[in-house]
């Protein structure tokens, strides 16, 4: 009891109840993370055969983990996203603890379903859906910003077009200037280290405005080109030795040449997605569930929380176990059952994905990761024609999108009228 004192600042046993779900439901949110969201990352690897699913599972745990602890955010918003207006809350904040936590449970009840059957689908989405519900059911259409709904739902275009546009066209440069070259060492030798600058260059600028915020760093514009141009020339340099290593110890080189150096693109840029996944998306758990414990320490509700060491770590080991023993069905959907993959092609796949999430970003557009990575799989396949693209798959992730803010929002609406219930409230 003297724990949960000092951890909720109650003894009022309802508190104590809710903090306890919030917990609960948010390590469960974790998993569910893990299992379909942070999938993604590697979901190309696997069925590239770069890694195997082992292999998989620990690079994007160790990266995926990483993301959560040094990149993920001291503070979050209260109501991720804006969606719901919190002053509406003020006078009943007890109200909110009970939304954040049925959004958590409604939430990962979605992503749990979808993972069932391998569907690809956003962790952002579906805590928003569920915000949604519960503010509807408390205070109707006056609670929800409906701008940033909007916002949301333009996503579903923004995300997979703008993957998939820069990933066909990545890969039919690739194709070019290399894949379809008589002469393979020559064009190994010009461009594989060009992509090697590229992709270095575009996961260090990453890092930089996503990881090094957490450490109170903010390198000025110039810093930060002279640090980028260093990890270009050194990308560059890496795949360079390592092409002339590779045509050293073959005779004769051949396709398969051309996709072993693929592979350490492939898993450099897999390794950047899954630490992005790891410093943004585990908010979507660990966000609720800070602000339920916050708001039953103070009695208050604040726009912004401070997310303790604590809660970061417990959502990075959630989201860890959720893709050690769950990610192997998303990671079949995505890596296998759109088209099929090969190095080359999911290198071009993950870099496009991290490119536009990237500019994006920084243009404050609110695309998701999921979404853009699924895209750009489906702009490798375009490459290849339509023929190479299993289109009943398609059909059926395109289809779990448009069903997830309305199915979470639902899932939300009936856990908060049953919780409420229950407590008297």
């Amino acid at each position: 009891m003297d724990f949960l004192l000092r951890l909720f600042q109650t003894t009022d046993p309802t508190m104590v109840a809710m903090g306890l779900m919030a917990v609960g439901f948010g390590l469960y949110m974790a998993w569910t993370i893990g299992a379909n969201d942070v999938a993604n990352a590697m979901a190309t690897s696997v069925g590239s055969g770069t890694v195997t699913h082992r292999q998989a599972v620990l690079i994007a745990g160790i990266f995926n983990f990483s993301g959560a602890i040094f990149a993920g955010g001291t503070v979050t918003d209260t109501v991720r996203k804006g969606i719901v207006n919190t002053e509406l809350f003020s006078q009943e904040p007890t109200l909110l603890i009970i939304g954040m936590v049925s959004a958590l449970l409604a939430a990962a009840l979605w992503l749990h379903a979808a993972t069932l059957f391998g569907m690809p689908v956003s962790t952002t989405h579906s805590i928003v859906g569920a915000i949604v519900g519960f503010g509807l059911l408390t205070y109707g259409t006056t609670a929800v910003h409906w701008q940033q709904v909007f916002f949301i739902v333009l996503s579903w275009v923004i995300s997979p077009v703008g993957g998939g546009l820069l990933a066909f066209l990545l890969f039919i440069l690739i194709r070019k200037v290399i894949l379809t070259q008589e002469n393979l060492e020559k064009a190994m030798k010009v461009w594989v280290p060009v992509f090697g600058a590229l992709t270095l260059w575009i996961l260090v600028i990453s890092a930089i405005w996503k990881g090094l915020k957490r450490f109170s760093l903010h390198p000025t514009g110039a810093q930060m080109l002279l640090i980028s141009l260093a990890a270009a020339v050194l990308g560059y340099l890496l795949l360079l030795f390592i092409v002339f290593r590779k045509l050293k110890s073959s005779s004769k080189t051949n396709i398969h040449d051309v996709e072993r150096v693929f592979m350490l693109l492939q898993l450099m840029t897999a390794a950047y997605v899954a630490f992005a996944h790891g410093s943004n998306d585990v908010a979507n758990a660990v966000g609720p569930m800070a602000a339920v414990i916050q708001t039953i320490s103070n009695g208050l509700v604040a726009l912004k929380v401070e997310v303790p060491f604590w809660i970061l770590f417990m959502g990075g080991f959630g989201i860890l176990i959720g893709l050690a023993t769950y990610g192997y069905r998303v990671m079949k959907t995505v890596g296998s059952n759109i088209t099929e993959i090969t190095p080359s092609r999911g290198f071009s796949a993950e870099f496009s994905a991290a490119t536009v999430v990237l500019v994006a970003s920084k243009l404050g557009l609110p695309v998701s990761t999921t979404h853009t990575l699924v895209g750009a799989v489906l702009g490798v396949g375009l490459a290849q024609g339509f023929d190479a693209l299993n289109l009943r798959v398609i059909r059926t992730i395109v289809f779990s999108w448009l069903l997830t803010l309305p199915i979470a929002a639902g899932l939300a609406m009936g856990i908060y009228a049953t919780l409420r219930a229950i407590f008297g409230l």
